[in-house]
């Protein structure tokens, strides 16, 4: 049966089902609801629990068996399946659906977490063998239209009371990047007193506040095209002790945006429809960074920064011999229409400013 994650709180408290299938790529949902299994399944009783890790070689065997073996401490167990962003195949499909054969009698609770279900996916035999005996938890990103009453009644889990434009406003601050938002309202929490209303200027002090040079800064900055703020803000994450692999992570997501961009405008499609295309959505005060951006960067110059942030991913790996930090700063300018620090150094990524 489908829940949603805020149905599925209660639809535990009605009875603990025997299967539950937390399905989706937004992580701070996800989380959730993960943690509502396991309270549910502790306040239900069940004491033991069990995690197999889906990697590289799985055997899926071991789902069977550690479902076969029959606990010397306690009735019944919690068993999660975790498989991230692993796909079933067609082992783990065939496992499943024996574990669905099985587990009539058991009083066992599988806990499976896993990325997006298609539809054709939830039509297959495992899923809907399992979905009979359990619950569905389809985790899907909050829509933009809805962002502001989400962040709302997210605040009151804080202790916190938060206007609808401040609710927006920090959605926009985050991207709506849901778990940097709760993020920012467990620090609001620990600065106001309980049941502290937050308005406008409020989430703007505290927000700017926590993130000082934070890599969405750096980020705006490159699609800006600013080159001094955006060399400031790279040594200042540094100093900061900011760890060089949040700060690849967010510039190659923008390239990967940019690059989306421009394949969505070669079809034929308008610079908005592009932008509401991309997950999470580009919010209407970005738009102007990215349209600046795309103009300034070619698909060609795109590739090759991203072929530059390959290279750096190497190094922080400690594959390449690329130096890390200088690295970032070169492609984080390049990115903005500057020079790096680097660009009379031959480099094996180095771009030429012609292309």
């Amino acid at each position: 049966m489908k829940v949603f994650s805020d149905q599925l709180p209660a639809a535990l408290a009605k009875k603990l089902p025997k299967v539950v299938i937390v399905a989706g790529d937004e992580p701070l949902q996800h989380r959730d609801a993960c943690d509502a299994v396991r309270l549910a399944a502790r306040q239900a009783g069940v004491e033991e629990r069990e995690v197999l890790d889906v990697e590289a070689n799985f055997s899926w065997g071991r789902l069977l068996e550690t479902a076969s073996n029959l606990s010397l401490f306690a009735s019944n167990k919690l068993l999660e399946l975790r498989l991230g962003t692993h796909k079933l195949g067609q082992d783990g499909s065939k496992a499943l659906a024996q574990y669905a054969e099985m587990m009539g009698g058991s009083d066992d609770l599988l806990l499976i977490s896993m990325g997006k279900l298609d539809a054709k996916q939830q039509k297959s035999a495992w899923f809907k063998a399992l979905d009979k005996q359990g619950l569905f938890v389809p985790v899907w990103p909050v829509d933009a239209s809805r962002l502001g009453y989400w962040l709302r009644d997210r605040a009151s889990l804080h202790g916190l009371q938060i206007d609808l434009e401040a609710a927006r406003l920090l959605g926009e601050r985050t991207e709506g990047n849901l778990l940097a938002a709760d993020q920012e309202l467990q620090k609001l929490a620990l600065i106001h007193p309980p049941h502290t209303r937050l308005n406008v200027e409020s989430i703007a002090q505290g927000v700017e506040d926590s993130t000082r040079f934070d890599v969405f800064n750096l980020a705006d900055a490159c699609l800006k095209g600013e080159p001094s703020r955006t060399s400031r803000i790279v040594n200042g994450l540094r100093s900061e002790g900011v760890e060089a692999p949040i700060v690849l992570w967010a510039l190659s997501r923008e390239l990967r945006t940019l690059l989306s961009l421009h394949q969505h405008l070669d079809q034929g499609q308008s610079f908005e429809h592009a932008c509401k295309t991309q997950k999470p959505m580009i919010f209407d005060k970005r738009r102007p960074a990215y349209q600046k951006a795309i103009s300034r960067l070619s698909m060609k110059r795109l590739h090759k920064l991203l072929l530059m942030a390959q290279r750096l991913d190497l190094a922080v790996k400690g594959a390449s011999a690329v130096p890390l930090w200088p690295g970032l700063h070169d492609l984080a300018m390049t990115m903005a229409g500057g020079k790096g620090l680097l660009a009379e150094t031959p480099w094996t990524y180095r771009i030429s400013a012609n292309n």
